[in-house]
């Protein structure tokens, strides 16, 4: 197996703030590498906040993503950055928190969306600066679709995908905001920072290790409840 590539991605005005992705594996907020500390948790509009908790896992199923009771499209709230312009929409009984980066004003924004159980299941990160890694993989998409609240912003635009990388045959499942349409296929891959204004945007669900049987199991996922509210979320996504 080749080793991987890390290749940075830096926003105008990049500094110190910095955010490393590496695959799907279960993981705590990410945030800059200047000393974050959390804020206070998000409050849904027209709603009052909860109390921040440890997030913990749900039961799983027959190698399925924790168990989750996601509500109904119209019970939604919207979470809305402190500079006002990067926001987004998720389920009305699950909460955020804002974890923020060193300098004044801050140089990153990390908001982690956890669901009514208190299970992690999405980061939204905003900022100066963000890595990647790049891996040869074989490549196949299950679904991808343009963010309408990202449009305006530059090329290449902003989109919802879900699919599985599998390096030595290993699958790496991820759902998250690419730039354009991933591609299907074998080839070394880094497609998950998006620019927005001087700053870049990285969306990733936070799967658990292995967290299906297989494409099939990933495909029913997709199709219920909770996947359903976790692609509406990154579809929702929007600056201004």
């Amino acid at each position: 197996m080749l080793s991987a590539r890390r290749v940075p991605f830096i926003a105008a005005l990049a500094t110190a703030a910095a955010l490393t992705l590496a695959g799907c594996g279960a993981g705590t907020p990410a945030a800059s590498s200047g000393g974050p500390s959390p804020s206070s948790v998000g409050t849904p509009s027209g709603s009052a906040g909860a109390a921040s908790a440890t997030a913990t896992a749900a039961p799983t199923t027959d190698g399925g993503r924790p168990s989750s009771s996601a509500p109904g499209p119209a019970d939604v709230a919207t979470y809305t950055f402190p500079d006002g312009r990067l926001s987004f929409k998720y389920p009305a009984d699950w909460r955020v928190e804002l974890f923020t980066g060193a300098g004044e004003p801050s140089l990153s924004r990390t908001a982690t969306v956890f669901d009514a159980s208190g299970t992690e299941q999405v980061t939204v990160y905003s900022g100066q600066m963000a890595d990647a890694v790049s891996h040869p993989v074989n490549r196949t998409v299950f679904e991808s679709e343009p963010v309408p609240g990202l449009s305006q912003q530059p090329a290449p635009a902003a989109h919802y995908s879900f699919y599985v990388d599998r390096m030595d045959g290993n699958p790496a499942y991820r759902m998250h905001l690419t730039a354009g349409t991933p591609a299907s296929g074998e080839d070394s891959r880094v497609d998950g920072i998006i620019r927005i204004g001087d700053e870049v945007l990285v969306a990733d669900v936070r799967f658990i290790e292995k967290p299906f049987a297989g494409d099939e199991a990933a495909k029913s996922w997709l199709a219920g409840a909770e996947g359903q509210a976790l692609k509406a979320l990154l579809l929702s996504i929007s600056y201004s």
